[in-house]
């Protein structure tokens, strides 16, 4: 194992301890990760509540298979990957990978501004990634948060790769479209 994913020693004794079934450690190591893994649950949900649910259903699993984590890689990596696919099983389930609008991707005007974050604020950038139809969503986080390759992304949703490519780029001109917007109207606030 190398250095930079050694856990620590406290760490190694909570994750035993759940293993064990200690409640108060269970709930230690739900509130210790629940914030992170919360953010992750947005970015592939429609909404908190559904966010929530996916939360819930990612930290049962991470408890039910708390005993095969290998400490062979990060502990937050590990849970990170199990949130991910619980939000996939829940897209899967609901048959809601396909495309579902066509956009004129040569229509979109791109901003040149570099520092859109600070214009417009995560909070907002975040429900714009939430406001993505489910598979533009779905593969968008997964090739820009995740790092997943195209070919990587046709291979876990059962897709092409030509078409892991066309929901992304489908999925940054919806998403430019809407920083365009916001950044207009924000500009007509003001003015």
């Amino acid at each position: 194992m190398s250095e930079e994913h050694k856990i620590n020693k406290q760490t190694q004794q909570l994750i035993e301890a759940c293993i064990k079934g200690d409640r108060q450690s269970q709930s230690r190591l739900y509130s210790l990760y629940t914030p992170k893994m919360f953010v992750v649950c947005l970015r592939y949900s429609k909404s908190r509540e559904e966010a929530e649910e996916i939360l819930q259903e990612g930290f049962m699993k991470v408890f039910e298979h708390l005993h095969q984590y290998k400490y062979a890689g990060p502990f937050e990596g590990w849970i990170r990957k199990i949130m991910v696919n619980c939000a996939l099983q829940k897209y899967r389930s609901k048959g809601n990978l396909r495309p579902v609008i066509d956009i004129d991707t040569d229509a979109v005007d791109y901003a040149v501004n570099e520092d859109i974050i600070s214009k417009i604020g995560t909070k907002e950038l975040l429900k714009m990634v939430q406001e993505l139809p489910p598979a533009y969503r779905i593969i968008f986080n997964l090739y820009v948060f995740e790092g997943m390759k195209h070919r990587e992304i046709a291979e876990l949703l059962g897709i092409s790769e030509g078409t892991s490519k066309s929901n992304l780029s489908d999925a940054r001109a919806i998403l430019q479209k809407a920083v365009n917007k916001s950044l207009q109207s924000s500009q007509v606030k003001f003015s």
